[in-house]
């Protein structure tokens, strides 16, 4: 019998419940579903339920969780019935290891005294020497005679002897108190120190008959995550065969929870849950104009913090709202599960994430594809011609931010970043440069001139020639960008002149003033693209050509 209870009452038979006796239980991890902001943990609980009313508490819930999102099911053998669910806030928890600091810090204290009793005895020897040589009668024998200056320097040396035997131990069992100082106070910080703490998370029920159940609890907590990281394989092909691109899928995994999850059944999600479930709403934007300055004499000004309250007030009225040979080893990968509105992957099997251990990387997918290859450059940039493929995303799970490795014949070439890419999109990935194909971009002309029989206007015409070179064996597509200037002045006119290629493209993806020259080149062929423009603008007037930012 399942049943389903929120933190209201919810009842499957008429029963009301009344003070029950609490069974301590414990819970373990079964499921986690991860998103890009956050994680959804299922935790199990087995219990023996007694006849009656009963309140189950466990202990060992994270400190992370979210109370409000605290979800139960489950079964019993019996008629069961949920009064509630609810979190208290953690309780502190002694250290499992606070006998062992406790011996350690006893030991440390046992041999600081030790260290004492061994600085006494050294001190009384120091002194008994000090004493003898202050006592003993200077240079006299025992019948008064004078001593021979051997048994002078003879006693000289056996008081330095002792004095000095006696400060070197003091002086070792002083350095040794100080590191078991030092000790000492690591372990009683550590002794004291904030323990790991658990939510505590108790739930009422009453049973019609003593009863096993199973229950599952599933909550949200914020810290963990999951990136989609790539990489892309991309066999340039030969003249027997055409170009591929393996594109592999990889989930990150970092979680701080404060709770492992061990051997769990996991699954990542693409939905945001951190954004919450409604856009946000503009408020009116109002023009006006400035207010006058305040004169000078003001007749009674603000106290300070007044004056700040209305200098802030003033502000958020104009503010802006924000905006092989061998057989090869495989790697597991995810299933994929589309709804409506997100995508979730079913990491096979069961896995470990352990939290405050760094990330860990899953794999989810791999599509191979047959892409368009292009060789692209601006050369009046850079004379470099790099090697761009792209292909249209199919898959029903969309293409999320993230960092490529990029590989171009199993040779690593790079980084690259994945762009946010739904189904029927196109990507475009750069697969670094290309030394067979040569560029060169050279001035034909550049003529600046007045026109007009008083000068009235000024002229700038300039030509340019690029030449591509393919030298490679097989037929290659080369994209070539170029630009001209872009006016935003009605006084000042710019055109292409007659002698300029005609370009394939212009503004492409509103790049306003950018041309493109798309064209196949032969095994071998040297092909040449001419440009033209020229600027007409008032005799009177200066302009500078400036790249808009």
């Amino acid at each position: 019998m399942r049943f389903f209870a929120a933190v209201l009452t919810t009842s499957m038979f008429a029963v009301s419940f009344a003070s029950g006796a609490e069974v301590g239980v414990t819970s373990a991890v079964e499921a986690v579903t991860v998103y890009p902001d956050g994680a959804t943990v299922t935790r199990v609980i087995k219990a023996d339920l007694p006849a009656g009313d009963s309140t189950l508490v466990a202990r060992d819930f994270p400190a992370s969780l979210d109370p409000a999102s605290l979800r139960i099911e489950g079964d019993g053998s019996a008629r069961l019935a949920i009064g509630s669910i609810d979190a208290r806030p953690p309780r502190p928890e002694p250290p499992t290891t606070l006998p062992d600091l406790d011996r350690q810090i006893e030991a440390l204290r046992d041999e600081r005294g030790a260290l004492d009793d061994k600085m006494a005895a050294a001190t009384a020897r120091r002194k008994f020497a000090e004493r003898f040589a202050e006592s003993a009668p200077a240079g006299l024998g025992d019948k008064g005679e004078a001593r021979p200056l051997s048994d002078w320097r003879a006693a000289f040396a056996a008081i330095a002897e002792e004095v000095a035997v006696a400060d070197a131990a003091i002086r070792e069992a002083g350095v040794r108190q100080r590191d078991i100082d030092r000790a000492i106070a690591r372990l009683e910080a550590q002794r004291n120190s904030n323990p790991p703490r658990k939510m505590e998370v108790r739930i009422d029920l009453a049973a019609d008959a003593a009863s096993k159940a199973t229950l599952r609890i599933s909550y949200t907590v914020r810290g963990a995550r999951w990136q989609p990281i790539y990489d892309a394989r991309l066999n340039t092909g030969a003249r027997d065969r055409e170009p591929a691109l393996e594109l592999v899928r990889r989930a990150e995994i970092v979680q701080q929870t404060g709770e492992d999850w061990s051997d769990v059944a996991l699954s990542l999600a693409t939905a945001m849950t951190a954004k919450g479930g409604n856009a946000p709403e503009l408020r009116p934007l109002i023009v006006r104009y400035p207010e006058p300055p305040r004169p000078l004499a003001a007749p009674a000004p603000a106290a300070p913090a007044q004056f700040e309250q209305s200098l802030r007030s003033k502000a958020s009225e104009g503010a802006m709202p924000p905006m092989a040979a061998r057989e090869a080893a495989t790697e597991q990968q995810a299933t994929l599960d589309t709804g409506g509105f997100q995508a979730v992957f079913q990491i096979p099997g069961r896995v470990t994430v352990p939290a405050d251990q760094g990330a860990k990387s899953f794999r989810i997918g791999t599509t191979t594809i047959a892409p368009k290859l292009v060789i692209r450059a601006a050369p009046a940039l850079d004379p470099t011609g790099y090697l761009e493929a792209s292909f249209t995303q199919s898959d029903d799970a969309p293409l999320l931010p993230g960092r490529i490795a990029i590989y171009r014949d199993g040779i690593f070439v790079g980084r690259g970043q994945m762009k946010l890419t739904p189904k029927d999109e196109v990507v475009h990935l750069g697969f670094g440069a290309d030394e067979k194909i040569s560029i060169t971009r050279a001035i034909v002309r550049k003529v600046e001139s007045s026109t007009g029989i008083i000068s009235s206007a000024k002229t700038d015409e300039r030509e340019f020639r690029i030449t591509v070179r393919n030298g490679h064996a097989t037929p290659v597509s080369v994209a070539i960008e170029d630009q001209m200037p872009v006016s935003e002045i009605a006084d000042v006119q710019v055109e292409l002149l007659p002698a300029t290629t005609p370009p394939n493209e212009r503004d492409p993806k509103d790049r306003r003033g950018v041309l493109v020259w798309n064209f196949e080149a032969a095994p071998g062929e040297v092909r040449d693209i001419k440009l033209g423009w020229r600027v007409r603008w008032p005799a009177d007037k200066t302009i500078v050509y400036q790249p808009r930012l």
